[in-house]
């Protein structure tokens, strides 16, 4: 396990002094090296590192191509229900949060979602749900899955963690990805803002991609939320360490990492910002230091930035999302929809981020070698 053999070993607090102790010279030593691995990470992410954002940009693009070719998968989320039983001070699906619209899709508004991505030129779809398992069970999950079949090309799943047979259960069902993120990979701040609900447990959550690794998914995906903790360099860090861990131990599975950014939050959260240049600089650093391992890019994201991210790292991303239960299908509808978990920067049609993509010699896949076209 993560938490056993890594985790326990390496102190959060150490990690932070490490990367505000670095030095210019360190920085350009590393570079100049040009081995990169976990351990000059801190390095690459350190604020020495920051005026050395096109040298790791040069390199970035090689390994990205070298390793992944001039390929860029898309997918879109598909929300199932915006119910949720922890109390997370940050989230807009929290318990806490008693004003806003909830909505758990029936079977039959699933299979509408569905259509709608399918219609929209999506077919590797990503099925999302608050932490409710009341709500959401592993048979619903088990019956959203076999819906999918029809419409999709690969499913993949982020919800609550599960033990290994539930993961299990998934998996034979057709699930073929689990993305779970972290957080906030330091104890005494995740503990703060996580203060009630199953997911108070950091490290039931943590050991959540041992379990789905044992189970045998083809994709595990992690991440830690940035805006979260003021030491946000440690996080992405203590990220990259559980991506390394878990592409190792779990070697015939994919890993990817995703640093989502928290811009703006329910209940009037505080978050801590993270300017674009810091953001650029750690997808380079983590392309440099994980050259195996997927980076994914949130609609989070302005369009601007997610454009000049295309080439330097990303070999995922999703396009034209929705963050609310029903959010697909009702557009058309015109029927009222749940309330989203958090606001889409980047609204662009599937086809505006293919052109996009076109328009810098790369190309949009709906799933491995299956090609997203638009002349």
């Amino acid at each position: 396990m993560f938490s056993d053999e890594i985790y326990s070993r390496i102190n959060f607090s150490e990690t932070v002094n490490t990367v505000a102790l670095t030095t210019v010279a360190d920085a350009e030593k590393v570079l100049s090296n040009g081995h990169f691995d976990i351990s000059t990470l801190p390095i690459l992410l350190s604020a020495a590192a920051a005026d050395y954002l096109e040298d790791m940009a040069q390199i970035a693009v090689q390994r990205t191509r070298e390793r992944f070719g001039n390929t860029v998968l898309l997918y879109a989320p598909l929300y199932l229900s915006n119910e949720c039983s922890n109390s997370c001070l940050y989230c807009g699906f929290s318990l806490i949060n008693k004003d806003i619209h909830r909505r758990t899709l029936a079977l039959s508004e699933v299979e509408r979602e569905f259509i709608a991505i399918q219609k929209a030129g999506i077919k590797h779809i990503l099925l999302v749900s608050g932490e409710h398992p009341a709500k959401v069970n592993l048979e619903y999950l088990k019956e959203a899955l076999q819906i999918g079949h029809t419409y999709a090309a690969s499913l993949g799943i982020e919800i609550y963690p599960l033990e290994t047979e539930g993961y299990k259960l998934l998996s034979n069902s057709g699930a073929e990805t689990l993305t779970i993120y972290q957080e906030t990979y330091e104890e005494r701040r995740y503990g703060e803002v996580h203060p009630a609900g199953r997911k108070k447990d950091f490290f039931w959550r943590l050991s959540a991609p041992d379990r789905a690794g044992e189970a045998g998914f083809r994709g595990i995906g992690v991440g830690s939320l940035l805006g979260l903790n003021e030491n946000t360099a440690a996080d992405v860090y203590f990220a990259a360490l559980h991506a390394d861990y878990l592409r190792s131990r779990y070697w015939r599975t994919s890993i990817n990492i995703s640093l989502p950014r928290l811009k703006y939050a329910a209940n009037g959260f505080n978050t801590y910002a993270v300017s674009d240049a810091e953001y650029v600089q750690y997808i380079l650093a983590l392309r440099l230091v994980l050259g195996d391992v997927g980076i994914t890019l949130s609609t989070r994201e302005e369009s601007s930035l997610r454009n000049n991210l295309i080439g330097l790292g990303i070999t995922q991303m999703s396009a034209a999302s929705k963050t609310e239960p029903g959010g697909y299908s009702d557009e058309y509808s015109g029927q009222s929809g749940a309330t989203p978990q958090f606001q889409v920067e980047d609204s662009r049609s599937v086809e505006e981020v293919t052109l996009m993509l076109k328009s810098k010699g790369i190309e949009g896949l709906i799933k491995d070698n299956w090609r997203l076209d638009f002349s």
